[in-house]
């Protein structure tokens, strides 16, 4: 599989990437995961990326001219998927789906967002990773890449570990321990696991049942969809992720370099 990851901050992917199972699979080939700087697509000698809103407002947008040359450059896999607080909550479900592609890529916004048409003519669709406000995307890109990462042999040492987890079929919230099963200091550090007579490993979890030796309260249920209407959401659209589309033949309409140049300084006038 391959995964592009498009941002501001490529060390900051990068290094995270780089650590434990996911690093792992990069050396070994299994994971092909590039990191893109956004800023070696810039188009003036200070490397700029963002700029005010035009007509005003408050922060810093990231401009089209840098985005869309760096994703022209790299002709990624598609889809490319934004990363923004618009779009489809991201779960495990979506992980699976996004696993059984061949690629796809992500980009990393930032400050207030990107420029609205990054989103309408290049992206392919939107991700978030839910109603929680962050500087930019390179967080929600690491929390992506992870989990999609750990379904199959991409990054994972054991398929069944990856399965077995909440939210992949298994129970939820099961509790773990370690050796040995009673600990120095009494029962006031609590108790080990319950073993069966004569084995030296827990029985098997029921599927689908409560934690063992737990609340079955302790899962919470899902919170709803941000597409929910009770929920306030906005629309049905982020229901599924968008079929690999190419690139979109309406982005030849948008503006040249320098009338975009004029259209973003124009509220300085």
């Amino acid at each position: 599989m391959r995964i592009d990851v498009f941002t501001i901050f490529p060390g900051m992917v990068e290094h995270f990437v780089g650590q434990s199972l996911l690093g792992r699979a990069r050396v070994t080939g299994e994971l092909d995961l590039r990191v893109h700087d956004l800023r070696s697509c810039a188009i003036d000698p200070h490397r700029s990326v963002d700029d005010a809103p035009f007509g005003g407002g408050a922060g810093m947008v990231l401009m089209p001219e840098p985005v869309f040359a760096a994703v022209e450059v790299v002709d990624p896999p598609r889809p490319l998927l934004y990363l923004g607080p618009a779009g489809r909550r991201f779960d495990q479900p979506v992980a699976r789906e996004l696993a059984g592609l061949d690629g796809f890529s992500l980009l990393c916004g930032r400050y207030e967002g990107v420029d609205a048409r990054i989103r309408d003519h290049l992206c392919d669709g939107e991700l978030s990773i839910g109603d929680v406000v962050l500087a930019g995307g390179e967080v929600a890109a690491m929390v992506v890449v992870e989990a999609v990462g750990r379904p199959g042999p991409r990054g994972v040492g054991e398929v069944a570990s990856g399965d077995d987890e909440a939210f992949g079929g298994g129970p939820p919230g099961y509790s773990h321990h370690t050796r040995p099963g009673a600990l120095p200091g009494g029962p006031k550090r609590g108790a080990g696991p319950r073993v069966p007579a004569g084995g030296d490993t827990p029985p098997p979890r029921p599927g689908g049942g409560p934690p063992l030796g737990g609340n079955p309260a302790r899962a919470p249920p899902p919170p709803p969809r941000l597409d929910d209407p009770v929920a306030g959401g906005r629309g049905q659209h982020r229901d599924a992720l968008p079929a690999v589309a190419g690139r979109f033949e309406d982005r030849q309409s948008l503006p040249g370099p320098a009338v975009r140049a004029v259209a973003r300084h124009g509220h300085h006038q």
